[in-house]
């Protein structure tokens, strides 16, 4: 069996004969050399090969049997080239296989993204792709880091549920047997029924679900969601600490491993953020936006999308950092389950997070009091009987927590300065995509 090396290894193996696989990137046949860009999923190279008097089986390989996107094997030695931009590498061949011949393609790198996303198996051949999902892959191997270290379990809770979560909107009903379950929206009650149970951290990452016929560039109808909940807090700001220590080994992490990659494909550099972020309540936050002419029709009790670019912007500004939390959201805008301080219990002890304007993460301490907890359904005109799953689950001595959910794809939308999050997943779920 021959040993393949891979092209990021191709420095240890000058002057020794090597094979190597990948895709044909591209070619450039000049009268006297043939160009063959050889990609594999770390890097480029170059296969250069000379052109005799009487052109060869190999020569005529290159010339006519392996158009760009073929999947091909490579034999050749490599060569110390340093006019070569390509790592001052290159590969004159001995041989070449072609194992698969591409057709003529549907897509290249100045096709929209709907249409690339038919064909997102040839997508996600570029590099810039092939760094996303690497970047995906460090985000949550730092996240697991993080939160094994804090004393987290990890659990993976059901994704299909008995009764609508929250209020019972934006859920897929999906048929099950002889009756109609839903798709989970959060895995926020199963979160606290660990809690309840005695895990006092724990976390997940997997398949969100919200059944919103939004078309615009940050939202879909699936997307990965990373949760926490942590028990014993003293109030919401442990969980927000929590939560910006995590971003920040996450970002640390990226840095090192991707950050000079990212810079040079994405344009984009990689901070690391100081902790803590600055926080600002609701109600200062808009007095503040007014006061600097942000106005919008109809919005009384929270930020627009225009709102949370203003207050991050502000952020920016007033204290250098590109997150900032927003916090104590009113009642009447936030859940029957979340906390209400005592000294003002016309807001809730919550909080969304903003990185660069857009809203990554939304979190809460949850009330844990039964009495209460039923008070504030009952409140919000919900019957309680379908909530006693639930709400058991604080009848036998809970303790004070609070937690929060994170979009995956949203962060790394954010972090790789993506347009849209349809290229921060692997395969986008939409009002009009279920395919491929």
């Amino acid at each position: 069996m021959v040993s393949r090396t891979l092209i990021r290894e191709l420095a240890a193996a000058v002057g020794q004969e090597v094979t190597v696989y990948g895709w044909v990137n591209a070619l450039r046949l000049q009268r006297k050399l043939q160009f063959v860009i050889l990609r594999d999923h770390t890097g480029l190279v170059q296969i250069t090969n000379k052109r005799t008097e009487e052109p060869g089986e190999l020569e005529q390989l290159i010339e006519h049997g392996m158009p760009p996107e073929s999947a091909v094997k490579v034999t050749g030695v490599v060569i110390s080239a340093t006019n070569v931009k390509l790592g001052g590498l290159e590969i004159q061949p001995t041989a070449i296989e072609v194992v698969s011949r591409s057709e003529a393609l549907p897509i290249d790198r100045q096709t929209g993204i709907d249409q690339r996303l038919d064909w997102r198996f040839l997508d996600v051949r570029q590099p810039e792709r092939q760094l996303t999902f690497a970047a995906q892959t460090t985000l949550e191997e730092a996240l697991r880091e993080f939160a094994y270290a804090e004393g987290c379990t990890e659990l993976h809770t059901p994704k299909l549920m008995g009764t609508a979560s929250e209020s019972g909107s934006e859920v897929f009903a999906v048929k099950y047997f002889e009756r109609t379950a839903y798709l989970a929206q959060s895995p926020q009650f199963y979160k606290q029924m660990a809690i309840a149970g005695g895990i006092d951290k724990v976390f997940e990452i997997g398949p969100v679900f919200r059944a919103e016929p939004s078309f615009t560039s940050r939202h879909a109808t699936e997307f990965t969601g990373l949760d926490v909940e942590i028990a014993w807090i003293d109030d919401v700001d442990d969980v927000m600490s929590f939560e910006e220590k995590m971003l920040a080994q996450m970002l640390r992490r990226i840095k090192e491993r991707h950050g000079e990659a990212i810079r040079e494909i994405f344009g984009v550099e990689v901070n690391v953020p100081a902790t803590p972020f600055p926080r600002y309540p609701m109600a200062e936050a808009i007095n503040l936006l007014r006061s600097r002419g942000w106005d919008p029709q109809g919005v009384k009790e929270e930020l627009d999308p225009e709102g949370e670019r203003l207050i991050s912007a502000v952020a920016a500004e007033e204290h250098g950092s590109e997150f900032v939390f927003v916090t104590e959201f009113p009642v009447e805008v936030r859940p029957f389950y979340h906390l209400r301080p005592a000294g003002n219990p016309d807001v809730t002890a919550s909080f969304d997070l903003l990185w660069k304007g857009l809203e990554i993460t939304t979190g809460a301490q949850r009330e844990h009091r039964y009495d209460v907890l039923l008070k504030q359904a009952e409140e919000k005109g919900m019957a309680l009987e379908p909530l006693t799953s639930y709400t058991d689950c604080f009848r036998f001595g809970t303790p004070p927590h609070g937690g929060f959910g994170a979009g995956l794809n949203r962060i790394l939308m954010v972090l790789l300065g993506l347009e849209s999050i349809r290229d921060a997943m692997f395969l986008f779920r939409g009002p009009n995509r279920l395919t491929p």
